[in-house]
């Protein structure tokens, strides 16, 4: 364990986040650059006396779970957080749930995509980033919650807008059970996630549909090469759908493209225009 680094390390990272960053006040008189030691030691759990030796090169070296609050606290990313248990000590395990952090060379490319929808989609089925045509077609995602962002939860749970059941897609169906199959698989590479364990929960409660599929215990799925979409201002948009694995981050890319010359390209081409013109983050 290097004391003098770890506690380097947490200065500088505690630094550099703003209390509204993790929804904290910033009050009047803040004199501290980022977070102060007792709102990081609140937000990982820790006591504000542990948090305070460890900065201070001080403190025993840290569990896997005080690692885990630190890091989640902190808002590291991978690397980071990979960083955070050399210095302590401790070789970092499997990640804790599925990644959120969308890299930027990603991001960019959905920008590049003017044409074409195209949405990230985390190992639990969040939309995590999107471009504005995926916003025109399917929804603003930047106007959900974390939680109405999750397609699974959408496809067996609702809501059915007019009869719209997750934006009209033609192969509902097949989407619902391939999603129910990896989601499987991604719950036994996050055991430990709490989240992604009430997902599962809510979902067996609150639908047989995917409680019978969940009790198969089936894990593979099949590819969508096509979909088509019932747009409430354009119509049906028949689209071309192809998956893009990022498998450092447990991520998949989906870009959706029409046919050349196709009244579904001359959608697009609408909807492009109608559509928000903002690429969403995740928050």
């Amino acid at each position: 364990m290097d004391r003098r680094e770890l506690g380097a390390f947490l200065r500088s990272r505690r630094e550099r986040i703003t209390p509204a960053q993790v929804g904290l006040p910033a009050g009047p008189r803040r004199r501290t650059p980022g977070l102060r030691r007792e709102e990081v030691a609140q937000l990982a759990y820790v006591s504000t006396e542990h948090y305070t030796r460890l900065e201070q090169a001080r403190g025993p070296r840290p569990s896997r779970d005080v690692l885990t609050g630190l890091a989640r606290a902190l808002r590291l990313s991978d690397p980071e957080r990979e960083h955070l248990h050399h210095l302590a000590g401790l070789p970092p395990g499997p990640l804790p749930g599925p990644s959120r952090e969308v890299r930027r060379g990603v991001l960019d490319l959905l920008q590049r995509l003017p044409m074409a929808p195209a949405i990230v989609l985390s190992a639990a089925y969040e939309v995590i980033a999107w471009n504005a045509l995926a916003t025109a077609l399917m929804e603003d995602f930047s106007t959900l919650s974390r939680r109405d962002r999750n397609l699974v939860r959408r496809a067996f749970l609702g809501p059915h807008r007019e009869g719209r059941r997750l934006y009209g897609v033609s192969d509902v169906e097949e989407f619902a059970h391939t999603s129910a199959r990896q989601l499987r698989a991604a719950s036994a590479r996050y055991p430990d996630d709490p989240e992604l364990a009430g997902l599962v929960t809510e979902l067996r409660a609150g639908s047989q549909e995917f409680a019978r599929l969940w009790a198969s215990h089936d894990v593979c799925a099949r590819p969508t090469p096509c979909r088509t979409f019932r747009h409430p201002l354009v119509g049906p948009v028949s689209v071309d759908c192809d998956v893009l694995d990022i498998t450092d981050r447990d991520q998949r890319v989906v870009i959706y493209t029409a046919a050349p010359g196709s009244p579904s390209e001359e959608a697009l081409r609408l909807l492009s225009v109608a559509g928000p013109q903002r690429v969403g983050l995740t928050p």
